[in-house]
């Protein structure tokens, strides 16, 4: 039998794809996600529904800040390691509900960092997010020092992040700390950009840009986010590495390949810039390289040209995602 890793946010974009990668791998995979309603549960659905086909997953429901529901979890399995991927994301509604982004990105990470030093497990897995940077000097480096988040979402990382170190300075944790710099492609997250262009092109729904659309990202596919972060299970002592593309495209760039697969143009509204996004992203992924011997292998238009095939074989239920951040509405909640 395989080690048993925790691999917490299962359901998640991330999650989803590192648990696949982990079983392929060999591993036992115990897995934790509340499948809360920040956007549409039907994505996470399904994503569960590709683990729960290996007989090597095992899944509990609820919520990581709950020391009385994680505990148990601890007490019954022989973890090798914990991967923490569960978290409250999105930049903008952060500042709508600063208090759960504390409670899960924060105090979740606590909780987990506890049981590893009550259980004896020694190695932990933080994601992080390149939001930190926001304000730095680009290329960004892991040793900026990131003191000054511009929303809630990015100063509950930072949290997470210093705890971390406290527990390997304090307990010998061996910890790695991933920053991943804006994850895309099949089964994303339906509040991200490429997940709404690729739906609202294909259904002629305007798709709003904040800005006049200059903003770039460094766009890193979501298969190799997966293997980054299982790389990151190694014997790091503490680092924060950057797990990114290393090649920023324009948000309009993006839209074009969308287009372009897609075949048909988009419907354009522009809106204010938010204060609280970031201009522009730029993963160094030096330490990446040399520490995990990792670094990307697929483009932004093979990416996006995988992304929109996988929707054109799903768009059948897809249809009925709603590409809304924030918690679902009431009317949401018997789908």
């Amino acid at each position: 039998m395989g080690k048993t890793v925790l691999l917490t946010g299962c359901a998640g974009f991330i999650g989803w794809k590192t648990g696949e990668l982990l079983l392929e791998n060999g591993y036992q995979v115990v897995g934790i996600d509340e499948m809360n309603l920040y956007y549409d549960v039907r994505l996470k659905e399904w994503r569960l529904s590709q683990l729960q086909r290996s007989p090597n997953f095992t899944f509990y429901k609820g919520d990581i800040a709950d020391e009385g529901f994680v505990e148990p979890i601890f007490s019954q399995h022989e973890f090798h390691a914990v991967i923490n991927l569960a978290a409250r994301a999105g930049v903008r509604y952060s500042l709508v509900d600063p208090q759960i982004y504390l409670h899960t990105n924060a105090k979740g990470t606590l909780v987990l960092l506890e049981c590893c030093r009550k259980f004896g497990v020694k190695k932990f897995l933080l994601a992080s997010t390149s939001s930190l940077y926001a304000g730095s000097p680009m290329p960004f480096v892991e040793e900026l020092p990131v003191n000054e988040p511009l929303s809630p979402y990015a100063a509950s990382k930072k949290a997470a992040e210093a705890l971390c170190y406290s527990y390997h300075y304090l307990y010998g944790i061996d910890i790695t700390v991933t920053r991943y710099f804006t994850v895309y492609g099949p089964a994303g997250r339906p509040d991200m950009s490429i997940f709404r262009f690729i739906k609202y092109v294909a259904e002629g729904t305007p798709i709003t840009i904040y800005g006049d659309g200059s903003q770039s990202r460094d766009f890193t596919y979501v298969d190799d986010i997966a293997k980054g972060t299982v790389a990151g299970l190694r014997e790091v002592g503490f680092e924060v590495i950057n797990l990114g593309n290393n090649r920023p495209h324009g948000l309009m760039e993006a839209l074009a390949l969308v287009e372009e697969y897609v075949g048909k143009k988009a419907k354009v509204e522009y809106k204010p810039f938010h204060k609280a996004d970031m201009m522009a992203t730029w993963a160094e992924i030096e330490k990446a390289k040399r520490l995990l011997d990792w670094e990307p292998k697929v483009d932004l238009a093979e990416g996006i040209r995988r992304s929109v095939e996988w929707y054109h074989e799903n768009r059948d239920w897809l249809k009925d995602v709603s590409c809304e951040e924030g918690e679902r509405r009431e009317e949401m909640k018997d789908v």
